[in-house]
């Protein structure tokens, strides 16, 4: 079972926020436990057919690798997001039903565990080498506040599948 907590070990702006981005990671990880492969894959919703427990934490990890390593670093985008069209916005949750959800959350672990040391000694008022498509910059700060705000939407809509999957509530 994950453990999780949103108690920070001290309360510096830094411990604060990177505490509750792990604690929604482990939230979305939790969600997860024990569902069986099939339902994995599942899409519930008739008019959402690429929203399944696959999907999100695919999606999620990829969001995270775009603003950290893409806008923050400022690296080449190599995610999935590079392909996508208008036909096919979302090809990381497309994709995401061909892997199977325990290498998924492997891979969505791995990354946030390289991420959290990344940014360990980063100022959070640095600057991010991309700048937002309407040409502002963000800080480290502010994205590691939308990864929380992004990361905790989604385990609502994990919430919401695992319940209609298997009856499964809580977590």
């Amino acid at each position: 079972m994950t453990r999780r907590t949103d108690t920070p070990s001290s309360w510096d702006e830094r411990t604060q926020l990177t505490t509750f981005l792990d604690y929604a990671r482990d939230t979305a990880r939790a969600k997860c436990e024990g569902v069986s492969p099939e339902d994995a894959r599942k899409a519930p919703l008739a008019t959402s057919p690429l929203m399944t427990l696959c999907g999100l934490i695919n999606h999620l990890r990829w969001v995270e690798n775009y603003w950290i390593q893409i806008v923050f670093l400022g690296e080449e985008d190599l995610s999935p997001y590079a392909d996508a069209t208008e036909d096919d916005p979302d090809p990381e949750m497309r994709t995401a039903v061909d892997v199977p959800l325990p290498q998924l959350l492997a891979e969505y672990e791995s990354q946030s565990a390289r991420y959290r040391t990344l940014i360990a000694d980063l100022d959070l008022e640095a600057t991010a080498k991309r700048p937002l498509r309407d040409g502002r910059q963000v800080d480290l700060r502010w994205i590691l506040l939308h990864l929380i705000e992004e990361t905790a939407r989604h385990n609502g809509h994990l919430d919401i599948l695992r319940e209609l999957l298997d009856g499964r509530t809580g977590s």
